[in-house]
């Protein structure tokens, strides 16, 4: 049993790694750390739930959040949602891949499917790599494909004549930065 709720706390590492594009690829092969007030875990189900003051780290991936639930469907794949925290937002943080700065994210709610690669931010949703900042109700990023929708309104949707805009911020990049090295 130990051996099973240590092999499933791995797999929710994996609950963020698409929401932190050109994250550090070494912390996918780092242990996971959970720190919870509690754990349940259904094996018949497959959900695994950690709750009261959640703290996920691996490697350089640290997640924060009142509760985070991990299902696996019939092939494998896990599905993670991390909700609640601070302010009533989960946040994260990882390190870029060969920069020296993070990519850090906050939402209500924060869901990653590792089948498609997708992770959404759902209300209040932030996401600050270096000095680049976006802002709306959902974010929406394909790891996959490596893109990016932000809406104004919940669920992807777009609500007309609002004051509710998304936010963008992207800083001037130097010419080092902007020619990846070989």
């Amino acid at each position: 049993m130990i051996q099973h709720v240590l092999r499933i706390a791995s797999l929710a590492g994996l609950i963020l790694v698409a929401a932190t594009a050109h994250a550090e690829r070494a912390d996918r092969d780092k242990p996971v750390n959970i720190e919870a007030d509690r754990v349940t875990v259904d094996d018949r189900n497959k959900v695994q739930v950690f709750e009261g003051r959640v703290k996920l780290t691996q490697g350089s991936l640290v997640i924060w959040a009142d509760k985070v639930v991990v299902t696996q469907d019939a092939e494998g794949f896990q599905k993670g949602v991390a909700t609640g925290g601070e302010g009533g937002l989960a946040r994260f943080r990882q390190r870029r891949e060969r920069k020296d700065e993070y990519v850090n994210g906050e939402a209500e709610r924060i869901e990653y499917d590792a089948r498609t690669d997708i992770a959404q931010l759902f209300n209040r949703a932030k996401v600050v790599s270096g000095k680049d900042e976006v802002t709306g109700q959902y974010i929406s990023y394909d790891g996959y494909n490596e893109t990016y929708l932000v809406t104004n309104a919940p669920n992807a949707t777009v609500v007309q004549n609002t004051d509710a805009r998304v936010k963008v911020t992207i800083q001037p990049k130097k010419k080092s930065d902007a020619a990846p090295s070989q």
